[in-house]
């Protein structure tokens, strides 16, 4: 059998160097098998890299590399907050250039998925959704609502529009092949009762009147209406899905999760290579002919984009880390499945399918043409090695796995055998910051009843008052001391994610929720002193819910706040006049921008760990060299950052795991944030951070020995289902 091995070996060397199809556009169309593209029934293997989620610097590596893994189709969201900020005001500027990006996937020989959505989910702020929708007079998201209707229609158009401008469809020539409207509304549909189903209906017609030219999908969507194609998102869909609803639309999975999303307070999941790899060969075993990966490079959440709770770092579990770099085995093991399969597409696109059992746990599907070609996967279901015979041949198969036979005789691959060299991230000291004389502090104001003009007989809601432009909303209130006693504890309700209370501008506490709990509540001891008395309350966003029905209803920020004596006597400040304030000075004043830094006065810094609403800047050199670079800011508690006034997302490192860690201590910063010299660094720190001890780094890759049996889940994935659940409910 050596002349097929040299053969196959030689194949796949070509396909590895090729990397995906090269991509022209031309007519697409379907069946009950495949897409079809300009008369041609295509295999396609797809990853999801979301570009606000890196850098246009970022993007050809990224895309390459992707290619270099065998895929031919890069998916992305649309992301309509970033896109629409106010209603008809338009922004594709920097890492929001959606049609460079297409075209760079162009470019380079690939083809497009676009998941318009424009509800995308996606551990988004919002699930994307524009704040400004919240206000709309009468909307409900989602649902056989006119107005939301109306400005639904209205964004899925202006995109469509753009992409045709720039003649992107594949139908103009371009590399855009599917299109994706609304995004896993079977979760939720049941919600809005009779209203559910007409949306669904009106979606669908609305984005094939549009006449893209190619096909439209629907994920999670068993009864998407015609033409439109029901898809599959999951870890294993070659078990799950129903297959489509049609025997005229062919099995796609739209996204196969490489690891999981991670939330402050959790360790990350991690997806075995070769557990990715035999669900992808079941389901195409079982007549899929596209897969997607999400994420294939997952990136960063700068900024204030990810929802509640969701950590900076984005699927950094993905074949392509958070900076881009390739996470071994993942990315090879991938790659070379990709290659087998390329090996017999033809054959599995345009032969009969037979099953055959091979014993208790095994099974053999087999394609075969009518002339010649013969193609097999081989599954094992057992967790032990089993022999089997097929076709008067001896096979070993190893536990849980799949073997592809091409041409029915040969082992070309086997999902469980790892032929890729394992890596592992090297974390190179660059800079540190431990000179107090180079740090300069600033520390915010606590903001009491008289500094507001915002006032109410109540608690407002968090989000609508600041209709998320910022994080913090302050609460503040006046008391007369007219208690018995000086000692007393003030108790707090919250929808919000944190609370920090202050007595007299002096911090007395602070508390918080997690991913998984709706509320919390503060109680706090404090000493009342005589006379006038301020407390002042600072509720605290970390992002907005991306996902679950009505939305728009979505209720944050404090729900009630009572003082109780030690004489038991109990007052409810719930229904007094309280004060308010959207955000904090530095914010408002952006010091985080070289240009308005000067506009407070900083002083020397005295740093001390219990220092709260901080802000500290510093000015530092770039690291040498093009490894990614980031921020080690394991010495920190809550917060943001800023690297020359472009944030690198929120910081969170005092939230810890079940076993006392940080979910994140490091935090990516691009290349191209940075100069060569004086970059300026600006840390706002909620409470208690010292940044003496943060780090500057830069990050690599270095091949390791390493085996299968070391690799562990650290967090398993019934958590994540439970965590799936309750973001619906």
């Amino acid at each position: 059998m050596e002349w097929w091995w040299r053969l196959y070996w030689g194949l796949v060397v070509i396909i590895m160097m090729e990397g995906g199809s090269h991509a022209e556009g031309g007519e697409v169309t379907y069946d009950g098998r495949s897409l079809i593209i300009d008369g041609k029934r295509q295999m396609l293997f797809s990853g999801s890299i979301h570009y606000p989620r890196s850098t246009p610097e970022m993007w050809p590596s990224l895309i390459a590399k992707a290619k270099k893994g065998g895929l031919d189709v890069i998916q992305t969201y649309v992301f309509w907050n970033l896109h629409e900020p106010q209603p008809g005001q338009y922004d594709f500027s920097g890492r929001y250039d959606l049609v460079r990006f297409i075209k760079e996937i162009q470019a380079q020989g690939l083809y497009a998925c676009l998941r318009i959505g424009p509800f995308i989910e996606s551990e988004w702020n919002y699930g994307g959704f524009p704040f400004w929708l919240h206000d709309v007079p009468g909307i409900v998201y989602r649902s056989n609502n006119k107005p939301f209707k109306f400005y639904m229609q209205n964004f899925t158009t202006k995109i469509v529009n753009l992409m045709k401008s720039e003649g992107l469809y594949a139908s103009q020539g371009g590399p855009i092949i599917l299109s994706q409207i609304e995004n896993e509304y079977q979760n939720v549909e049941a919600a809005f009762h009779e209203k559910g189903p007409p949306y669904v209906r009106w979606a669908a017609k609305m984005a094939v009147g549009l006449q893209t030219g190619v096909p439209w999908i629907m994920c999670k969507q068993t009864d998407a209406p015609d033409p439109v194609i029901n898809t599959c998102n999951g870890m294993r869909c070659g078990e799950t899905f129903g297959g489509p609803n049609s025997p005229n639309k062919p099995s796609l999975w739209t996204e196969n999760w490489t690891s999981f999303y991670q939330v402050y307070g959790q360790k990350p999941y991690i997806r075995s290579a070769e557990d990715i790899a035999f669900h992808v060969a079941l389901f195409i075993a079982r007549n899929g002919s596209y897969v997607n990966y999400y994420m294939y490079h997952g990136g960063t959440n700068f900024g204030r984009t990810s929802s509640a709770y969701i950590i900076t770092a984005y699927y950094d579990q993905a074949p392509l880390d958070e900076y881009g770099l390739k996470r071994q085995p993942k990315w090879g093991h991938l790659k070379d499945l990709h290659a087998a399969i390329k090996l017999c597409s033809t054959t599995l696109l345009q032969g009969v399918r037979t099953n055959y059992s091979l014993g208790q746990h095994q099974e053999a599907i087999v394609f075969q043409e009518e002339i010649g070609g013969c193609a097999a996967f081989l599954i094992n279901h057992d967790g032990n090695n089993i022999t089997v015979q097929f076709q008067n041949i001896s096979l070993k198969l190893l536990p849980k796995s799949i073997s592809i036979l091409p041409d029915c005789k040969n082992i070309a691959f086997n999902s469980a055998k790892v032929n890729t060299k394992y890596n592992d991230r090297i974390i190179t000291l660059a800079q540190t910051f431990d000179s107090t004389d180079s740090w300069e502090e600033f520390k915010d104001e606590i903001v009491n009843f008289e500094d507001t003009s915002l006032k109410s007989n109540g608690l407002l809601e968090h989000t609508n008052t600041t209709k998320d432009k910022s994080d913090y909303l302050w609460y503040t209130i006046r008391l007369e001391h007219n208690f018995s006693s000086t000692e007393a504890v003030l108790h707090v309700q919250s929808l919000a994610h944190v609370a920090h209370a202050f007595l007299n501008n002096i911090y007395i506490g602070s508390a918080n929720g997690s991913f998984t709990t709706k509320n919390f509540t503060m109680d706090i001891p404090f000493m009342v002193k005589d006379g006038i008395n301020n407390i002042s309350i600072l509720s605290v966003m970390v992002g907005l819910q991306d996902s679950g029905a009505f939305l728009e209803r979505k209720k944050t920020g404090l729900t009630t706040v009572t003082i109780q004596g030690d004489n038991n006597k109990f007052y409810n400040l719930t229904n007094y006049e309280w004060g308010y304030k959207i955000g904090l000075l530095g914010e408002e004043l952006q010091i985080y921008r070289e240009e308005n830094v000067g506009d407070v006065v900083w002083r020397e810094s005295g740093i001390s760990t219990n220092q709260t609403l901080t802000w500290y800047k510093i000015f530092f050199d770039a690291p040498k060299g093009d490894d990614p670079v980031a921020l080690n800011l394991s010495s920190m508690g809550k917060g943001e950052a800023w690297v020359n006034g472009q944030s690198i997302g929120r910081y969170w490192i005092s939230f810890h795991d079940y076993q006392g860690n940080s979910s994140q201590i490091l935090y990516h910063v691009p290349r191209s944030f940075l100069k060569t010299g004086e970059n300026l660094l600006v840390l706002l720190e909620e409470n208690g951070g010292n940044p003496l001890q943060i780090s500057l780094n830069t990050v690599s890759i270095i091949n390791v020995q390493k085996d299968s049996s070391d690799d562990q889940l650290v967090s398993s994935f019934e958590d994540y289902i439970e965590m799936e659940s309750y973001r619906y409910s």
